[in-house]
């Protein structure tokens, strides 16, 4: 069994897909507007991550808290946490809470989007 996605409900659907095509780097893999359902939703990759973007047509938008524990979240896998770090200050991501590091075993760093969505960057040392 493999992870699939993860979804986030988001306020606004145009300004999601900008902002997580433009500021993380995803690419927008398809949209598509459930009538029955009433809602639109997208799908985002970036590399073998996906993640769905839900915007509920009728009811008001409940952001959720970007508090400790950053719960729940979206965690991505880097390489070089360093460099990841550095993107996301270049593109004016707000990191909420990083990078922290738990020597020779990992290193991470929580990043907000405007719907309060926390993803989390890390990086593991000597992965089995």
């Amino acid at each position: 069994m493999e992870v699939d996605h993860c979804g986030f409900e988001v306020k606004s659907m145009d300004e999601a897909i900008h902002l997580y095509t433009q500021k993380p780097g995803f690419q927008l893999d398809h949209r598509v507007i459930n009538h029955q359902e009433q809602e639109e939703y997208a799908f985002v990759s970036l590399g073998t991550a996906h993640l769905e973007l839900i915007q509920d047509l009728i009811h008001n938008y409940g952001s959720p808290s970007s508090r400790k524990p950053f719960w729940p979240h979206y965690c991505l896998e880097v390489l070089d946490m360093a460099s990841a770090v550095a993107d996301l200050q270049a593109k004016g991501i707000p990191i909420v809470e990083g990078p922290r590091l738990i020597e020779g075993k990992e290193t991470w760093v929580y990043f907000s989007h405007p719907d309060n969505h926390v993803l989390e960057y890390v990086q593991w040392f000597n992965k089995k």
